[in-house]
This record gives structure tokens, sequence and C-alpha cells, in this order.
């Protein structure tokens, strides 16, 4: 079981992610946008360096959905491979059974 507080750290990320994501789309898009003179360019990536870092998508952790695990997530069921393997062996995933032999 991860930290209670790591846990909190990355679901605080999300929401700021999903909080910021327009923001940082637009100025994004002005910052590759070769039309516009370099001032403005310039002052958009000014401003999206203003931005806070936990507001980038590349800072949010993919974590276990039970247990907090950071690592060994399968990210199709938002699980780690521990917490997976408990599921499935007792049944509680459809269609997935644990093979034996």
């Amino acid at each position: 079981m991860a930290k209670k507080s790591v846990v909190e750290r990355n679901e605080k990320r999300i929401r700021m992610v999903a909080r910021f994501a327009v923001k940082r789309a637009r100025l994004k898009a002005m910052i590759r946008d070769r039309s516009i003179s370099d001032e403005e360019r310039f002052e958009a990536q000014f401003k999206l360096n203003q931005m806070p870092r936990n507001s980038a998508p590349a800072r949010v952790r993919l974590r276990c959905g039970l247990s907090g695990r950071s690592r060994g997530n399968y990210r199709k069921f938002k699980l780690s491979r521990i917490a997976l393997r408990d599921l499935a062996s007792r049944g509680e995933i459809p269609g997935m059974v644990k093979s034996s032999w």
C-alpha cells in the first residue's frame, strides 16, 4: 500500500492537469504557429513557463486504483499486477482466468 500523501499528491496533479488543459493547449498552439510574430510566440512561451509545473500531464503517475502502487500497472485495468492477479484468482474480473497446467 502506497503512502496516502503520495496518492493524494497524484490526485491533485490529475485535477490540476484537467483545470489547465485548455489554457496549455492554446499556448502550445500559439508557440507552434509560425504565422504569428516572434514576440507573440515568445510571450506565449513565457506564459507557459509561468504556469504551475504540476499542470503538465507528464507529471501524473499511473497508479493502481486499489493499492496506489506506482510500478507494474496495466493501463487497461488501472490496476497493479498484484491486484490484478488477486482479482483474477477470485474470479472478479469477467473473462479473465488464471492459467494453470
